[in-house]
């Protein structure tokens, strides 16, 4: 079994016969107190090639804070019987035990897999883990219907897996996110197609990804939603929302502002459109319309009678779309005559998701 950490134990506390006053001792565990409020533990069995290189870590069962007292005794003896040895994908499986502090970035291949079960399991929103610099740490994985395997000298390693199946070998993608549905399968959720939801998504209870959508890691849903478009890195859907058919989330504002797009509460966003703004509440967004944030948007109250000075009508604002941001009550339309992008009020006037979706 390998012990993997992304905080390392000072040496001079490893030595033999070490041992700590009462103050220091004190002072350390207060230390780790603190540290630990805002850190993940996980039992895990890490695929490794025969050179030594991680390819992917499965924790079944990861917990918040410090290692439990009885240390998932047993998961332990469960992982350890399932340890062995593949010679036709090169590779071997092996027990590991893995701490991480979720303020810090990942370090290793196996604290970046058990930040990401933290974020499948329900145990951490995404946008709450510190992920900087995960692709670095994760590696290029073929993943097959054996299982993981190294992507360099790969069809030497398909030959043999052919040879020791006797049937062709399966890719299901070539990637550093595997598919979640392979590690986590959350409670009460449905998922059409589980190549469309990446390990690190975020589904709560009574979300449905249909087959044309797609979850990436560190993204998700904080309520019962419907997802037929895609949700990009760091976006969240509220409660009762509604993702079309085709229609985008970015991960930003699209001027390369620190402000990320999320969706609010019962909020539509029709097929093929796009947005890249954050909405809030009982929002719409017409089809095939794609907000970025410099999107020139006329803002129509009254639902499009703007009364000028002298009983007349005046040209509506306009404005960028970012300052709408986080706006309820707010449906977006392109006016088919003029072709403006339209922002009109809504009157409070709530969506419900189709039961039979």
């Amino acid at each position: 079994m390998v012990r993997s950490m992304d905080a390392i134990v000072p040496p001079w506390r490893a030595r033999p016969g070490y041992r700590e006053s009462r103050a220091v001792s004190g002072l350390l565990s207060r230390r780790v107190r603190a540290m630990t409020t805002r850190s993940a533990w996980g039992l895990g069995l890490a695929t490794v090639t025969d050179d030594g290189s991680t390819l992917d870590v499965w924790y079944p069962r990861p917990v918040l804070g410090d290692e439990p007292a009885d240390g998932h005794s047993d998961l332990l003896a469960t992982l350890s019987a399932m340890e062995t040895k593949d010679e036709a994908r090169g590779v071997h499986t092996t027990v590991v035990r893995t701490w991480a502090d979720l303020d810090d970035a990942p370090r290793t291949v196996a604290g970046s897999y058990l930040r990401l079960h933290v974020l499948s399991h329900r145990l951490a929103e995404p946008n709450t883990v510190n992920l900087d610099g995960i692709f670095s740490r994760l590696p290029t994985v073929v993943w097959t219907a054996a299982g993981p395997c190294a992507a360099e000298g790969f069809e030497a390693t398909r030959m043999r897996l052919r040879r020791a199946l006797g049937r062709p070998v399966h890719v299901h993608s070539v990637d550093k996110f595997p598919r979640m549905v392979d590690y986590v399968v959350p409670t009460g959720v449905r998922i059409a197609d589980g190549a469309r939801v990446r390990l690190g998504a975020y589904l709560s209870e009574g979300t449905s990804v249909l087959a044309s959508g797609f979850v990436n890691y560190n993204a998700g849903t904080l309520g019962r939603s419907v997802v037929e478009g895609r949700v990009s890195q760091g976006v969240l859907i509220g409660d009762g929302s509604d993702i079309g058919g085709g229609a985008s989330t970015m991960g930003m504002l699209a001027d390369g502002g620190l402000k990320r797009v999320s969706i609010g509460e019962r909020c539509l966003l029709g097929a093929n459109s796009g947005l890249g703004i954050p909405l809030g509440d009982d929002c719409v967004v017409e089809a095939g319309l794609y907000i970025t944030a410099g999107t020139r948007v006329s803002v129509m109250p009254s639902g499009g009678v703007v009364p000028g000075g002298h009983g007349l009508f005046r040209e509506p604002r306009v404005v960028a779309a970012r300052e709408l941001a986080g706006a309820s009550n707010v449906l977006f339309r392109r006016n088919s005559q003029s072709g403006a992008v339209e922002a009109l009020p809504r009157g409070g006037k709530s969506i419900e998701l189709g039961a039979a979706r």
